[in-house]
C-alpha cells in the first residue's frame, strides 16, 4: 500500500521541518524499535509513531484499543471501571462497532457475558490477540515503511 505522506505529522516533520522532531528522540531509540515489537511499545515515542503509521494504514483501532486497555487496567474505582468497560465494548468489541477489532468469537462472547460486572482483566485476552496481530502483521510492514526509513535517515543526518 502506498502511504500518503501528506497525512503523517511525523513524515511532515522529517520532510519539511526536521528540526521539529522531539529533541529527545534519539537514533538509539528509533533503532531499538527494529529489534522487537516489545522494544517499540516500551519506548516513549514508539507507540506514538507506530500509531501514526497504523492511522495511515487504516488500522489504528488496534493500537487505540491496546492503549485504552492499558489505561483501563489502572482504573481503581468500580463505577469508573464499569463505565469505561461499557465504552470499550461499544467502540471495539460489539459486532459492527465503529472500530471493531479482529478477535475470535469466543473471546468476544466471553467479554459480552462479563461486561455487566467487568474485572480489571476483562479485556486481557482481546488485548493479547490485538498485540499479536500488530506484532505479526503490521509491525513488519512498519519497519519496511517509507515513514520509518525516512525517520531513521532524518535522525541520522540530524546527529551528524
Amino acid at each position: 500500500m502506498k502511504m500518503s505522506r501528506r497525512n503523517c505529522w511525523i513524515c511532515k516533520m522529517c520532510r519539511d521541518e526536521p528540526n521539529r522532531l522531539p529533541s529527545n528522540l534519539t537514533l538509539e531509540e528509533v533503532s531499538e524499535w527494529a529489534q522487537s515489537f516489545e522494544n517499540l511499545m516500551a519506548t516513549k515515542y514508539g507507540p506514538v509513531v507506530y500509531a501514526a503509521y497504523l492511522k495511515m494504514e487504516h488500522s489504528e483501532e488496534n493500537i487505540k484499543f491496546w492503549m485504552a486497555c492499558e489505561t483501563y487496567k489502572k482504573i481503581a474505582s468500580r463505577s469508573s471501571r464499569i463505565s469505561k468497560a461499557k465504552k470499550l465494548y461499544k467502540i471495539y468489541i460489539q459486532p459492527q462497532s465503529p472500530r471493531e477489532i479482529n478477535i475470535d468469537s469466543s473471546t468476544r462472547e466471553t467479554i459480552s457475558r462479563n461486561i455487566q460486572e467487568p474485572t480489571e482483566s476483562c479485556f486481557e485476552e482481546a488485548q493479547k490477540i490485538v498485540y499479536r496481530h500488530m506484532e505479526m502483521d503490521s509491525y513488519p510492514r512498519f519497519l519496511k515503511s517509507e515513514m520509518y526509513e525516512k525517520l531513521l535517515k532524518t535522525i541520522q543526518s540530524n546527529n551528524s
